[in-house]
C-alpha cells in the first residue's frame, strides 16, 4: 500500500533530486505489513515528446443518450441489464459509451445538442 507520495523539494526527495534533476516526478513510500518491508520507488520522466490529444475521442465512460423504441422490450432489458438508466426528463436512455459500443448501439446515439435540459419539457430539440 502507498503511505506517502512526496513531490521534488520536500524532505525525503532531496538526494533524488539531485541525481535526476527536472526529471524526478515524486518519490512513493510503499509500506508491505505481511512481509514486514518498506519500499521507497522514485518515478522519473525517460522521454518527452510533442503530443496532441484526439478532441474527437469519447472516453470510455461517459454517459451518452440513446433512444431505444417502446416496442423494443428485448433491447430495452439488454440495456438495462448493463447499467443502463431511463432520463424520464428526456426520454431517453443513459449508458455508459464503453457499454454502448459492445452492445452495438452506437447508431442509436443522440447528440447532446439535440437532448433538452429544460425541466419543464419531455421533448427533444429538432436536430
Amino acid at each position: 500500500m502507498i503511505q506517502r507520495r512526496l513531490t521534488p523539494g520536500h524532505p525525503g526527495t532531496k538526494k533524488y533530486v539531485k541525481k535526476h534533476g527536472t526529471n524526478l516526478v515524486c518519490v512513493r513510500y510503499r509500506y508491505d505489513a505481511e512481509k514486514k518491508i518498506k519500499s521507497k520507488t522514485v518515478e522519473i520522466i525517460v522521454e518527452q515528446s510533442h503530443w496532441e490529444p484526439d478532441g474527437k475521442r469519447i472516453p470510455k465512460n461517459k454517459i451518452m443518450n440513446i433512444r431505444i423504441n417502446l416496442n423494443e422490450g428485448y433491447l430495452r432489458e439488454l440495456v438495462k441489464a448493463a447499467g443502463g438508466r431511463w432520463d424520464h426528463q428526456n426520454k431517453l436512455w443513459q449508458l455508459p459509451y464503453h457499454e454502448v459500443l459492445s452492445l452495438g448501439l452506437e447508431n442509436r446515439l443522440v447528440p447532446v445538442e439535440n437532448v433538452s435540459y429544460i425541466r419543464n419539457t419531455n421533448q427533444l430539440k429538432p436536430p
